[in-house]
């Protein structure tokens, strides 16, 4: 598992790394479940280093994008974690309940444009040309196919955790989707 874990860590990444504070949750439960099979937790490892440290989104549209598969999926542990991750980007709480509530929660259009990205990716694996034309002014031919892995990414990790059954660590619990 610590080539798994090592493989998390892009040789040149664009982000920084999580904060190390020990007060912080650690996750531990997604990590048990990856270590069952340290090829796979390898690879998924390799993909998601580069979708949390060296996207071209900034974290803030990563974390609008992760949140939102997070509640379309109801995964109760990706929303968790990623609400932590949301606070370290400057997504406030108010935030957090309208990337649950959707893309015509009072977004400005370009962040209604991420969410409804993320609707759509989910429900027909494809952006809808209204949508894209919004991204797209914003947006270049990477960042673009930034945001489509990103859903991806945790779309899987979402089906992972739900179809796993895996129960929120004890110190994830704080941010269980409605506790906030």
């Amino acid at each position: 598992m610590k080539a798994a874990l090592a493989a998390l860590m892009p040789a040149d990444p664009r982000h920084p790394l999580p904060q190390r504070d020990p007060s912080r949750p650690k996750g531990l439960n997604i990590l048990g479940t990856l270590a069952q099979h340290p090829e796979l937790a390898t690879a998924y490892h390799t993909f998601n280093g580069h979708i949390l440290f060296s996207t071209t989104l900034s974290l803030r549209q990563r974390e609008l994008l992760v949140l939102r598969v997070a509640a379309l999926r109801d995964a109760e542990y990706e929303w968790a974690q990623h609400v932590v991750m949301a606070g370290d980007v400057g997504i406030s709480d108010e935030e957090v309940e309208r990337i649950a509530a959707g893309p015509e929660a009072g977004w400005e259009p370009f962040e209604a444009a991420l969410l409804r990205a993320a609707d759509e990716l989910v429900a027909d694996a494809r952006i809808a040309d209204d949508t894209w034309a919004v991204l797209a002014e914003q947006l270049d031919q990477r960042q673009l196919m930034d945001l489509i892995f990103t859903v991806g990414a945790y779309d899987v990790l979402a089906m992972l955790m739900r179809s796993a059954g895996m129960e929120l660590d004890a110190d994830l619990r704080e941010w269980k989707r409605g506790s906030q």
